[in-house]
């Protein structure tokens, strides 16, 4: 037993000390600068990109609001089987 424990904190050591070296530094380039004109197309096409981001976040809210209603159903079907098992150990007690 102390030796797999031994073993198991020889492990995590080793990660540990492995993790804690810093990654190389990562260069990022410059931004030039961008083109100023403006087409009066573009005005549109980022409205209509609006928009369709929009629907694509109600859609995202409406399975998130599904998912969470899946899993308040759950938790009540965990908390009567919790229910249910101090009731058995009640009994079981008792016996």
């Amino acid at each position: 037993m102390r030796s797999l424990i031994f073993s198991l904190l020889a492990a995590v050591s080793l990660v540990s000390i492995s993790e804690a070296q810093s990654p190389m530094p990562v260069v990022v380039q410059a931004m030039t600068p961008a083109t100023t004109a403006k087409s009066t197309g573009t005005a549109d096409s980022s409205a209509s990109s609006s928009q369709a981001t929009l629907k694509a976040l109600q859609a995202m809210k409406a399975a998130n609001e599904e998912i969470l209603k899946q899993q308040a159903a759950m938790l009540l079907k965990l908390d009567e089987i919790e229910k249910a098992a101090q009731e058995m150990r009640i009994y079981t007690k008792r016996s």
